[in-house]
């Protein structure tokens, strides 16, 4: 009795096959970043990264870092910098120093993120002026940073970079000491 119907029903089968292989497939939806949340307080009293030169310079000095409203505040001296010249102090990822230039230290890192910087450099942040000997006094705040206790914004561990001013290298990692919560 279905004789005469089998073509069209074999016919129809086929197209509801391939019709539902090539159905596009829903996707299981991505599990959720789980980034820790920033902290509003670390868990250490103080920190201290002592500047060593790199890329071939004089540069040195000694910061001490303690937590203040709002963030971290950096203090200290550094020298041997272009006199009367305006250099900038950045917080990097790594708390590596090892290379001749300082480029272990990896990219800046944002503390109000808690990663990488993804921004371009603005020039203003962390902006340090030597005086005519060629040593800058630093009082900064690091606003969003915290000592201790691992969260995202937590700076210790990290590095802390000068950049230079000389003529035909401006932005050259001069110095770098990586902050060692005490």
């Amino acid at each position: 009795m279905l004789r005469p119907f089998r073509p069209a029903l074999s016919l129809l089968a086929a197209a509801l096959v391939v019709g539902c292989a090539s159905a596009p497939r829903q996707a299981p939806a991505p599990a959720a970043a789980t980034t820790p949340p920033l902290a509003s307080t670390g868990t250490a009293r103080g920190a201290v990264a002592n500047l060593a030169s790199a890329s071939g310079t004089l540069v040195s000095g000694r910061l001490v870092l303690s937590p203040a409203d709002g963030g971290v505040r950096v203090r200290g001296e550094v020298g041997g910098l272009v006199r009367n010249g305006t250099h900038n102090l950045r917080l990097h990822a790594r708390g590596d120093c090892s290379a001749v230039d300082a480029a272990s230290a990896g990219p800046e890192y944002d503390v109000q993120r808690g990663a990488p910087s993804r921004l371009p450099d603005s020039g203003e942040r962390g902006r340090i002026v030597a005086d005519g000997q060629g040593v800058a006094t630093i009082d900064l705040l690091l606003p969003g940073a915290v000592l201790g206790g691992g969260a995202p914004n937590d700076i210790g561990g990290r590095a802390l970079l000068v950049l230079g001013a000389t003529p035909g290298a401006i932005g050259a990692r001069v110095a770098c000491g990586i902050v060692r919560i005490e």
